[in-house]
Protein backbone atom coordinates (compact mmCIF):
# COMPACT_ATOMS: atom_id res chain seq x y z
CA UNK A 1 0.00 0.00 0.00
CA UNK A 2 2.88 2.05 0.73
CA UNK A 3 4.74 1.61 -2.42
CA UNK A 4 1.12 2.33 -4.41
CA UNK A 5 0.75 5.60 -2.65
CA UNK A 6 4.40 6.60 -3.11
CA UNK A 7 3.86 5.75 -6.96
CA UNK A 8 1.01 7.70 -7.36
CA UNK A 9 2.82 10.62 -5.18
CA UNK A 10 5.66 10.28 -7.93
CA UNK A 11 2.78 10.52 -10.69
CA UNK A 12 1.23 13.46 -9.41
CA UNK A 13 4.96 15.53 -9.27
CA UNK A 14 5.75 14.41 -12.70
CA UNK A 15 2.53 15.48 -14.28
CA UNK A 16 2.98 18.84 -12.11
CA UNK A 17 6.53 19.48 -13.29
CA UNK A 18 5.51 18.63 -16.85
CA UNK A 19 2.26 21.15 -16.13
CA UNK A 20 5.15 23.99 -14.80
CA UNK A 21 7.11 23.14 -17.84
CA UNK A 22 4.61 23.81 -20.23
CA UNK A 23 2.98 26.76 -18.34
CA UNK A 24 6.67 28.21 -18.50
CA UNK A 25 6.92 28.12 -22.10
CA UNK A 26 3.87 30.05 -22.98
CA UNK A 27 5.34 33.75 -24.85
CA UNK A 28 5.25 36.29 -22.11
CA UNK A 29 5.04 40.15 -22.62
CA UNK A 30 5.85 43.01 -20.07
CA UNK A 31 3.81 46.00 -20.16
CA UNK A 32 5.53 49.45 -19.01
CA UNK A 33 3.21 51.66 -17.72
CA UNK A 34 3.33 55.34 -16.12
CA UNK A 35 1.85 53.67 -12.84
CA UNK A 36 3.93 50.21 -12.73
CA UNK A 37 4.89 47.08 -14.96
CA UNK A 38 2.83 43.61 -15.45
CA UNK A 39 3.61 40.92 -17.11
CA UNK A 40 1.18 38.71 -19.16
CA UNK A 41 1.70 35.31 -20.57
CA UNK A 42 -0.53 33.85 -23.97
CA UNK A 43 -2.02 31.02 -24.86
CA UNK A 44 -0.40 30.27 -27.86
CA UNK A 45 -1.81 26.19 -27.69
CA UNK A 46 -5.34 27.37 -26.40
CA UNK A 47 -6.66 30.14 -28.67
CA UNK A 48 -3.91 30.03 -31.78
CA UNK A 49 -5.15 32.33 -33.85
CA UNK A 50 -6.52 35.27 -30.77
CA UNK A 51 -2.94 34.70 -29.56
CA UNK A 52 -1.13 34.94 -32.60
CA UNK A 53 -3.30 38.58 -33.10
CA UNK A 54 -2.05 39.47 -30.19
CA UNK A 55 1.77 38.80 -30.50
CA UNK A 56 1.54 40.35 -34.02
CA UNK A 57 0.51 43.65 -32.24
CA UNK A 58 3.38 43.52 -29.65
CA UNK A 59 6.04 42.64 -32.26
CA UNK A 60 4.75 45.70 -34.22
CA UNK A 61 4.92 48.31 -31.47
CA UNK A 62 1.26 48.85 -31.82
CA UNK A 63 0.63 48.96 -27.69
CA UNK A 64 3.49 51.61 -26.80
CA UNK A 65 2.34 54.50 -26.18
CA UNK A 66 -1.20 53.47 -25.86
CA UNK A 67 -3.56 54.26 -22.88
CA UNK A 68 -6.29 52.66 -20.78
CA UNK A 69 -9.23 54.00 -21.74
CA UNK A 70 -11.98 51.74 -20.05
CA UNK A 71 -11.79 51.54 -16.30
CA UNK A 72 -14.45 49.24 -14.64
CA UNK A 73 -13.48 48.75 -10.92
CA UNK A 74 -14.48 45.20 -9.65
CA UNK A 75 -14.77 44.44 -13.27
CA UNK A 76 -12.26 44.98 -15.74
CA UNK A 77 -9.86 47.16 -17.61
CA UNK A 78 -9.50 47.73 -21.26
CA UNK A 79 -6.69 49.61 -23.56
CA UNK A 80 -4.83 48.99 -26.44
CA UNK A 81 -7.04 51.06 -29.31
CA UNK A 82 -6.22 54.86 -28.59
CA UNK A 83 -3.26 56.92 -27.79
CA UNK A 84 -2.73 59.60 -25.25
CA UNK A 85 -4.43 61.75 -27.10
CA UNK A 86 -7.60 59.58 -27.94
CA UNK A 87 -6.74 59.41 -31.42
CA UNK A 88 -7.90 55.78 -32.35
CA UNK A 89 -5.01 54.07 -34.12
CA UNK A 90 -4.94 52.05 -37.05
CA UNK A 91 -5.62 48.20 -36.72
CA UNK A 92 -5.58 45.08 -38.87
CA UNK A 93 -8.75 43.00 -39.89
CA UNK A 94 -10.96 41.78 -37.13
CA UNK A 95 -10.31 38.09 -36.33
CA UNK A 96 -12.46 35.13 -35.87
CA UNK A 97 -14.08 34.24 -32.34
CA UNK A 98 -12.17 31.43 -30.23
CA UNK A 99 -14.53 31.54 -27.92
CA UNK A 100 -15.48 27.42 -28.38
CA UNK A 101 -11.90 26.68 -28.39
CA UNK A 102 -11.28 29.01 -25.13
CA UNK A 103 -13.64 27.15 -23.35
CA UNK A 104 -12.72 24.11 -25.14
CA UNK A 105 -8.95 23.95 -24.01
CA UNK A 106 -9.23 25.82 -20.54
CA UNK A 107 -9.18 29.46 -21.17
CA UNK A 108 -12.13 30.57 -19.17
CA UNK A 109 -12.39 33.97 -17.84
CA UNK A 110 -13.29 32.57 -14.09
CA UNK A 111 -10.07 33.91 -12.40
CA UNK A 112 -9.04 37.10 -12.00
CA UNK A 113 -6.02 38.49 -13.98
CA UNK A 114 -7.60 36.67 -17.03
CA UNK A 115 -6.37 38.55 -20.75
CA UNK A 116 -9.32 38.63 -22.98
CA UNK A 117 -10.28 40.60 -26.40
CA UNK A 118 -12.32 43.39 -26.72
CA UNK A 119 -14.94 43.45 -29.10
CA UNK A 120 -18.05 45.41 -30.53
CA UNK A 121 -21.73 43.37 -30.19
CA UNK A 122 -20.12 41.61 -33.48
CA UNK A 123 -18.46 38.45 -32.12
CA UNK A 124 -15.40 38.66 -35.04
CA UNK A 125 -15.05 41.96 -34.48
CA UNK A 126 -11.70 41.78 -32.31
CA UNK A 127 -8.98 43.70 -33.56
CA UNK A 128 -6.01 44.93 -31.42
CA UNK A 129 -8.20 46.12 -27.52
CA UNK A 130 -7.85 44.15 -24.87
CA UNK A 131 -8.98 44.08 -21.36
CA UNK A 132 -7.68 42.72 -18.29
CA UNK A 133 -10.73 40.67 -15.65
CA UNK A 134 -9.97 42.13 -12.16
CA UNK A 135 -12.17 39.66 -10.80
CA UNK A 136 -13.57 36.29 -11.94
CA UNK A 137 -15.82 37.34 -14.89
CA UNK A 138 -17.08 33.43 -15.75
CA UNK A 139 -19.87 35.22 -17.30
CA UNK A 140 -18.16 36.42 -20.08
CA UNK A 141 -17.15 33.32 -21.47
CA UNK A 142 -18.81 31.83 -24.54
CA UNK A 143 -22.03 29.53 -24.02
CA UNK A 144 -23.81 29.50 -27.27
CA UNK A 145 -23.67 31.20 -31.12
CA UNK A 146 -26.82 33.70 -30.64
CA UNK A 147 -25.54 37.00 -30.62
CA UNK A 148 -25.91 37.05 -26.65
CA UNK A 149 -24.07 33.69 -25.98
CA UNK A 150 -20.84 34.15 -27.82
CA UNK A 151 -19.19 36.02 -25.16
CA UNK A 152 -15.21 37.11 -25.07
CA UNK A 153 -12.56 35.09 -25.93
CA UNK A 154 -9.68 34.70 -23.20
CA UNK A 155 -6.01 34.07 -24.04
CA UNK A 156 -3.73 34.69 -21.57
CA UNK A 157 -3.56 35.89 -17.84
CA UNK A 158 -1.15 38.31 -15.66
CA UNK A 159 1.32 36.30 -14.47
CA UNK A 160 3.11 39.36 -12.57
CA UNK A 161 2.73 42.72 -11.42
CA UNK A 162 -1.18 41.93 -10.79
CA UNK A 163 -0.83 44.71 -7.71
CA UNK A 164 -0.28 47.23 -10.86
CA UNK A 165 -3.42 46.14 -12.84
CA UNK A 166 -5.44 46.07 -8.82
CA UNK A 167 -3.93 50.00 -8.54
CA UNK A 168 -5.44 50.85 -11.97
CA UNK A 169 -9.05 49.72 -11.03
CA UNK A 170 -9.14 51.82 -7.99
CA UNK A 171 -8.13 55.17 -10.21
CA UNK A 172 -11.12 57.59 -10.51
CA UNK A 173 -12.90 57.85 -13.72
CA UNK A 174 -15.28 60.41 -15.59
CA UNK A 175 -15.00 62.14 -18.70
CA UNK A 176 -12.15 61.69 -21.30
CA UNK A 177 -12.13 62.03 -25.26
CA UNK A 178 -15.10 60.78 -27.05
CA UNK A 179 -15.83 58.70 -23.87
CA UNK A 180 -18.62 60.18 -21.64
CA UNK A 181 -17.53 57.41 -18.54
CA UNK A 182 -14.90 55.29 -17.20
CA UNK A 183 -11.84 57.14 -18.22
CA UNK A 184 -9.01 56.62 -15.60
CA UNK A 185 -8.77 60.92 -14.85
CA UNK A 186 -5.54 60.33 -14.17
CA UNK A 187 -3.85 58.89 -17.88
CA UNK A 188 -2.52 55.10 -17.53
CA UNK A 189 -0.48 54.97 -20.35
CA UNK A 190 1.24 52.10 -21.66
CA UNK A 191 4.97 53.38 -22.56
CA UNK A 192 5.99 49.88 -24.18
CA UNK A 193 4.58 46.63 -24.37
CA UNK A 194 7.50 44.01 -25.34
CA UNK A 195 7.91 40.01 -26.16
CA UNK A 196 10.21 39.06 -23.23
CA UNK A 197 10.01 35.32 -23.84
Amino acid sequence: MTNIIRRFGLMLLLCYGVNVFAQSNYPQVKFVTNVGDFVVEVYTDKTPKTADNFLTYVRDGHYNNTIFHRVINNFMIQGGGYDAKYNEKTSRPPIKHEGVEAKANGAPHNTTGTLSMARTNNPHSATAQFFINVKDNDFLDHQSATQQGWGYVAFGKVISGMEVVNRIKQMPTGPGGPFPSDVPQTQVLIQSATLVK
